[in-house]
């Protein structure tokens, strides 16, 4: 079922969510006006001239003729973020039995609007772009988001052409445009899976002892085994159905990252001439910044966003080597064959149970 939009009581209190998301945004790079408007009307372009190359790689068409990128400013994407955000949050998403006071919900979608737009305010000054498969005036076509001002300050901060990075950000989101587009069912299993987390994860919140109930246990997981990231510890605090439906999302963003990120560098030399040079200061980057960046990398899971790019990336190269691109694109026929997140881990165990 697709997302409808959320009625006068949502969970979170999205126009609190952007207010604070634009009052914590750091200010973008001051270019000149026309320098800015130029950075504009190429990124646009470029999304068109991208979507081309993708197509002609992966094989994945939609049938349609490629569209510019919608190019906003940092305010902008926080505004289309939470904007597509709410269309997934279900309405009774950890409402208490019987619905609670409406004092008590009103207070409580504050309190998470503010920790919302928290998180919005710290990656609007760092998302390059995002595709929305539920945003835009075509809900079969979503919306490509590009930020300018981080295109700018990244490519500023690398030292790199800004042609060719914008060209090279581009190949990613228009990936993630046909990925979508071109294969009919995502978008809606996309929905679903995100639906079912979220409803596993309000039924857990009827009570609290729920996850503390499974606390101790997972201290003592994590002295035996060690914690490699954020989402390792929230699985051990979750039920059997809560794991369950993240294994899925997980197992299926970490695909659909890992594929745009082997797309943008698979075109290639001839696309863009510096994009091994490019490659190597990006991912310099994406390991570094200071302690408290650090930190709030952490808390909001984007550490392991960026190991889920690497292993994604890292299962669409061994398939691609072992049966070409048109094997690799029988991920996309149904979501039966969809990789397993230990399938991720193990792409030949993908091949050998589908091909």
């Amino acid at each position: 079922m697709s997302p409808t939009a959320t009625t006068a009581t949502p969970p979170i209190d999205w126009d609190l969510a952007v207010s604070t998301g634009h009052r914590l945004l750091r200010p973008g790079p001051v270019v000149p006006r026309a320098e800015a408007e130029a950075t504009v009307q190429r990124l646009r372009e470029q999304a068109v001239a991208a979507e081309a190359h993708v197509r002609a790689l992966t094989g994945l068409d939609d049938g349609r003729a490629p569209e510019p990128a919608h190019v906003v400013d940092r305010p902008g994407w926080v505004s289309s973020a939470a904007a597509g955000l709410r269309l997934l949050v279900p309405d009774d998403f950890g409402e208490p039995p019987g619905g609670g006071s409406g004092a008590a919900r009103r207070f409580a979608a504050r309190t998470a609007g503010v920790q919302a737009g928290v998180a919005l305010g710290f990656l609007g000054s760092r998302v390059l772009g995002q595709y929305d498969p539920f945003g835009g005036d075509d809900p079969d076509r979503g919306r490509l988001v590009l930020v300018a001002p981080n295109v700018v300050a990244v490519q500023q901060a690398l030292q790199v052409s800004a042609d060719e990075f914008g060209m090279w950000v581009c190949l990613h989101e228009a990936t993630h445009r046909l990925q979508f587009s071109a294969v009919p069912w995502l978008r809606d299993h996309f929905a679903a899976e995100i639906r079912e987390f979220l409803v596993a994860a309000s039924a857990d919140l009827d009570t609290v002892l729920g996850p503390l109930g499974r606390l101790p246990a997972a201290l003592r997981t994590v002295r035996r085994d060690g914690l490699s990231d954020t989402i390792g510890l929230i699985s051990l605090l979750q039920s059997p159905e809560q794991r369950a439906a993240m294994d899925r999302l997980v197992a299926l963003a970490t695909l659909l990252e890992g594929h745009a990120d082997h797309v943008m560098d698979a075109v290639g030399p001839s696309v863009v001439p510096s994009v091994a040079t490019i490659r190597r200061k990006f991912t310099a980057r994406r390991q570094g910044g200071g302690l408290a960046d650090r930190v709030l990398r952490a808390l909001l899971g984007i550490d392991a966003k960026l190991r889920q790019y690497a292993e994604g990336a890292a299962f669409t190269r061994h398939v691609v080597d072992a049966v070409g691109m048109r094997g690799f694109n029988d991920v996309w026929t149904s979501p039966e064959t969809l990789p397993t997140r230990a399938e991720i881990a193990d792409p030949s165990a993908w091949v050998r149970r589908v091909h």
